[in-house]
């Protein structure tokens, strides 16, 4: 079955997120203006959250739970960020190890 759009697209308006996630509008809002989420704006200058966006939004709300500040939100996605560029790195230097000719042949 196909979607009728892909999980980047902004669909959502903040009352719809609002209610599907359970939170309050301020609190998608606090989280755009503490640079946690960038929802698109639709021509009518009106926040449009995709799929994505939600799925940030629940992770983000999942370690406000376990008591971390916005603040140390944004510092855990920001070493998380890291830790995905840095794998990515790794991933690419093994691979060109194993691609070079050996120094024994």
């Amino acid at each position: 079955m196909n979607q009728p759009f892909a999980d980047h697209d902004p669909v959502f308006t903040v009352g719809q997120v609002a209610q599907l996630l359970q939170v309050q509008p301020a609190f998608l809002r606090r989280l755009e203006a503490h640079e946690l989420i960038s929802p698109e704006r639709s021509d009518g200058n009106q926040r449009r959250y995709s799929q994505r966006d939600m799925a940030d939004v629940r992770y983000i709300c999942g370690l406000v739970d376990e008591g971390l500040t916005l603040a140390g939100v944004r510092r855990v996605l920001a070493l998380e960020a890291e830790v995905r560029a840095l794998r990515k790195q790794l991933a690419a230097e093994k691979a060109r190890r194993s691609a070079a000719p050996s120094a024994g042949t």
